[in-house]
């Protein structure tokens, strides 16, 4: 390595340094470095992982991976004895992260980067601005490199490879670096290894072992990743290495004195350092397609994380007539120049989205090559001196600068085109997984068919061994037990004989032998009792064995969880009748009381031939009872259409404001089926019926009362003509005050109801809306029941229409009121419902909103979209299947969308 001609090593001879330590390949390879000296020091605080408040970060939170920072170096004692003034040449705009460059007195040039530091921004600033974030990302797992570019003597190797020995404020970016990564690596799973190297003359040499001059570059031909092969690696374990062996590159790195620079670097300075993670990592799988909510979790295992940081403090640009440099010294800037502009033709080439980028035109740019581009976090920080001798050189440093800036935005075109690559892919693997989870699936099932039909085939097998077993057993006891008597009765036969015989040879046999031979025969019959009882014990145990067997046989016995279930639903079922019987039973005696009750009325009036009441009990009401429950005869119930032709329907109508709660009930109740059919529900408004009720909802808080006035109000509703007499005496209001206040499911279906009727109405749409009927109207979706939600569903159903009516006739713009009051999402939530009649009015519904072109956004970003496209396809319904299909077609923003999505209708 030749240095002869223009001084020695940077630092080399210089009598301010203290004596270096001499290193050797085998303290080298070991990482003496005082290392164990130093084990003993408590660990440094925790690296706090916090981006600067002026750190600009992308979208998705992860800093821009090329970042460009401009910095004035602080004047040196000679500069301020000077007092030279910059001001004149560039004027830093740190607050606006701006910089101007004066081309004369009137007209400049302004130039924006990521961050702008004066001479009195800190080194810890600079750090903190400039490296740190990367840093972060390099322990985070990505590549990261940090980069000084300037004019010689504009303070890059101040800047970042300043060791601080005086001073440790003024500690450059390698230092501070390399703290912070050994702060937060963990020793016993951890590595940190670090190679110095300086690029001199188009060589690579390494600045740890300076006889090691030309180091070859290799790169992986499949990853692309770039390797030094021949390069010294350290390990370091403390801070106290790192300083020493950057001490030792430093001197080892090639320095010359020109008249721009005293100790001008001839070469550009690469620190390497290679970070290691280990940390067990866990993964689950799931155990089988049958029981989808249990896992099999793998054993841990070791995962290793490799990530790398490159520190490059590039040579200054010279201008060779500034610099005064010749000979040797000339040709060290002619190849500092080469080697700068071969990385700024990359960056030029970066920044034009150029099909090629001349990587391989110099070693500088092969040693940078994986610093732009992929997911590599990269900062370039740009020096300028405040010297006026510098000013001539500022103009093409910026420039540089500014070109590196245009890479980010390039990055991020090229990244959203890869997105979109990606996408793409991704639905190809989509289909190809649902293809293959559909076979998986057919797989499945066969393979349970199978497994069930050899399981009812292995049951019908061993019924059939148990019914045989149980037939041989009980065979094989009769058999037993006959043989058994058998046996004994000719034992005793036997012993008879032998008895006579005696007797008729010896007839002085004592009483002795009479006595033993009835011993024998008493002793015969007991072993046939036990005998007997053995039998008996035997068809004992046999029939517990069959009824043992018929258990098994019974549904539910064998774990037929099906069959049980079935079993539950009709007990429940069976309960519910039940409890209707005995309402109905309940009925009965009422009607029968009441029926009594009425007789005696009618007694009372003939006798007293007058119209006063029973009992303190209304007049009307009695005659109500009374001809309700004359021509109830053997079960069968008299018509009420003509109850108000005997009693007349204004006495009626009285009766609502009765103070007997009953009569009320009775009578509301009778106004409600009246006005269920249409005949008379011309008469019941003219009668003030209609006014009665409201008052009802009005100033009634009985649950019964409600819910049968609002279900003669809906039924009234159903006729046009009534509907704007509903809505201006303030009918709307009241539904949506009781749907609000109540709480019972019949009540709030027969308001859901009554709101819907209303909906359907053209005319009354805006007034509807002012107060407050559709949110009256989602509000009950609270309740859950499906007779609610269904009449929810056909509200916004006949609402939907009417807009889509009008909006085709002309008669409105803008969109929907049902979109404004935030009813979309609730119909996306329940475009598939379980109930079909709630399906079926939401998909109607659906389909009328998307006809109006101004709803097509929101009901895209709603997610309608899909529900529209899954209701053309697969709704049970010709009908609404051709209407949601014709209102996609008809609709240019859904078609864009289906196209950007791939989608076909």
């Amino acid at each position: 390595m030749a240095s002869s001609c223009n001084g020695a090593f940077r630092n080399g001879s210089s009598s301010a340094q203290r004596p270096l330590k001499p290193l050797t390949a085998s303290n080298l390879k070991s990482n003496s470095f005082k290392s164990r000296v130093h084990s003993s020091h408590a660990p440094p605080p925790p690296f706090r992982r916090s981006y600067p408040s002026n750190f600009s970060a992308a979208a998705d939170g992860v800093p821009g991976r090329v970042r460009v920072a401009v910095r004035l170096r602080p004047r040196n004692a000679e500069e301020l004895a000077a007092d030279a003034d910059f001001a004149d040449c560039v004027e830093l705009q740190p607050e606006l992260k701006r910089l101007k460059l004066r081309k004369n007195n009137w007209d400049a040039d302004t130039y924006e980067f990521d961050d702008v530091l004066t001479e009195f921004a800190s080194q810890k600033r600079v750090y903190e601005v400039v490296a740190k974030p990367v840093v972060e990302s390099v322990l985070d797992g990505y590549n990261g490199t940090v980069m000084a570019y300037g004019q010689t003597g504009t303070g890059k190797t101040f800047t970042l490879g300043h060791l601080g020995d005086d001073d440790t404020a003024s500690r450059g970016i390698m230092a501070r670096a390399m703290e912070d990564v050994l702060a937060d690596i963990s020793p016993e799973t951890d590595s940190v290894s670090v190679s110095y190297l300086q690029l001199y003359m188009e060589a690579v040499q390494d600045l740890l072992v300076p006889a090691n001059d030309n180091i070859s570059i290799v790169e992986d031909p499949k990853t692309g990743d770039v390797s030094l092969p021949g390069a010294t690696v350290v390990q370091i374990r403390d801070q106290q290495s790192i300083v020493e062996l950057l001490r030792l590159g430093e001197a080892n790195r090639i320095a010359a004195n020109t008249k721009l620079n005293t100790e001008s670097s001839r070469s550009h300075a690469i620190l390497m350092v290679h970070v290691k993670r280990s940390f067990a990592g866990r993964e689950d799988a799931l155990s089988s397609e049958i029981d989808s909510a249990s896992h099999l979790v793998k054993p841990s295992k070791l995962i290793v994380r490799k990530s790398k940081l490159v520190l490059v403090d590039l040579a200054g640009s010279e201008r060779v007539h500034k610099s005064g440099s010749e000979g040797h010294m000339l040709e060290e800037a002619k190849s500092i120049n080469l080697s700068l502009s071969a990385l700024g033709k990359c960056i030029n080439a970066l920044a034009e989205n150029s099909p090629h980028v001349p990587i391989r035109d110099s070693k500088l740019t092969r040693l940078l090559k994986d610093s732009f581009g992929g997911t590599a976090r990269t900062s370039l920080i740009v020096t300028i001196g405040p010297s006026p001798r510098h000013r001539g050189e500022t103009s093409s440093t910026i420039l540089f600068g500014q070109r590196a800036m245009k890479v980010e935005n390039m990055l991020k075109i090229k990244e959203e085109f890869d997105y979109k690559s990606l996408s793409r892919k991704l639905e190809i693997q989509v289909d190809k997984l649902i293809a293959e989870n559909e076979r998986q699936q057919k797989a499945f099932d066969n393979e349970v068919e199978r497994i069930n039909q050899e399981a009812q085939n292995r049951i019908a097998e061993v019924e059939r061994n148990f019914a045989e077993a149980l037939e041989k057993e009980r065979l094989k006891c009769q058999m037993e037990y006959m043989e058994s008597v058998k046996e004994l009765e000719e034992k005793l036969v036997a012993n008879q004989r032998r008895h006579d015989c005696d007797g008729f040879i010896n007839g002085n046999c004592n009483g002795e032998e009479l006595g033993s031979v009835s011993e024998e025969v008493s002793e015969l019959r007991k072993l046939l009792q036990n005998e007997i009882q053995l039998r008996k014990a035997a068809e004992d145990e046999l029939n517990k064995l069959k009824s043992q067997f018929e258990q098994f046989m019974q549904p539910g016995a064998g774990g037929d969880t099906e069959i049980v279930r079935l079993h539950r639903i009709l007990e429940d079922e069976a309960y519910k009748k039940k409890s209707l019987e005995e309402e109905v039973a309940i009925l009965q005696s009422q009607l029968l009381q009441l029926t009594f009750e009425a007789g005696q009325a009618k007694e009372s009036l003939e006798r007293s031939g007058s119209a006063n009441g029973f009992n303190g009990v209304d007049p009307h009401m009695s005659q109500v009872r009374h001809l309700q429950f004359k021509e109830t005869v053997n079960g069968q119930k008299a018509p009420i259409a003509p109850l108000y032709e005997h009693v007349g329907l204004q006495k009626i109508l009285s009766l609502l404001e009765s103070e007997d709660a009953n009569v009320r009930i009775h009578a509301v109740k009778v106004v409600a089926n009246l006005a269920a059919e249409e005949a008379n529900q011309e008469k019941i408004v003219e009668s003030g019926g209609l006014t009665s009720l409201l008052m009802l909802l009005r100033s009634f808080e009985d649950e019964t009362i409600r819910r049968v006035a609002a279900g003669a109000i809906a039924n009234l509703a159903m006729n046009e003509a009534n509907q704007e007499l509903i809505m201006v005496q303030g009918g709307i209001s009241l539904l949506s005050l009781t749907a609000a206040d109540a709480e019972d499911p019949q009540t709030l279906r027969m308001v859901a109801g009554a709101i819907a009727n209303l909906c359907g109405n053209d005319k009354l749409q805006m007034k509807l809306r002012s107060e407050g009927g559709i949110r009256a109207l989602l509000g009950m979706e609270r309740c859950g029941h499906p007779d609610v939600l269904s009449q929810v569903a056909r509200g916004i159903a006949n609402f939907a229409k009417c807009e889509s009516r009008a909006s085709t006739q002309g008669l409105k713009s803008g969109r929907s009121l049902l979109i404004e009051d935030g009813a979309l999402p609730w119909i996306v939530q329940n475009a598939n419902n379980e109930a079909a009649p709630i399906r079926r009015h939401i998909e109607l519904a659906l389909c009328h909103l998307a006809q109006q072109e101004v709803n097509a956004k929101e009901m895209i970003s709603g997610g309608a979209l899909w529900e529209l496209v899954r209701i053309s396809r697969d709704c049970s319904r010709e009908d609404i299947r051709t209407l949601a299909r014709r209102t996609l077609n008809s609709s240019s923003t859904f078609r864009s969308e289906m196209r950007r999505l791939r989608i076909e209708c």
